[in-house]
């Protein structure tokens, strides 16, 4: 039988031999959405992003290179929404989500894309996924 490796809502397990690394509440400015007004003008979205990563101990060394970095993990999401417009939060949140798990390290990706300024009396929709290797 196989580890659960489902993003708990404390991922990090020392069982597990899991760190958690996470971005929260990434503003960006995304050409994002279904409606003409959302593809004519950018608007702000909030990126959040929960990975488990396999830990390497031995292979820790004090190196960035050895570890899964979250200044990449917002690299990587800055130029998935340089690439311009994108329909839907959900297919945003699934390309951030394969971005992440490109790194054999990363087990499991949680993404949550949420749209702040859209619905005048919520203070935000979105959608959040979870994507397990």
């Amino acid at each position: 039988m196989g580890t659960d490796t489902r993003i708990s809502q404390h991922v990090a397990s020392g069982k597990g031999r899991l760190r958690h690394v996470f971005v929260r509440d990434l503003e960006i400015i995304a050409l994002l959405g279904v409606h003409e007004h959302e593809k004519r003008k950018a608007q702000r979205i909030i990126v959040n992003i929960d990975l488990a990563v396999r830990e390497d101990l031995a292979n820790l060394a004090d190196d960035i290179k050895n570890v899964v970095s979250y200044e990449t993990v917002v690299k990587h999401v800055e130029a998935i929404v340089a690439q311009g417009h994108i329909h839907l939060v959900e297919t945003l949140a699934e390309r951030i989500a394969e971005a992440c798990l490109a790194d054999e390290r990363v087990s499991a990706a949680r993404v949550r894309v949420e749209k702040p300024d859209i619905i005048p009396n919520a203070r935000s929709v979105g959608v959040e996924i979870e994507r397990i290797r």
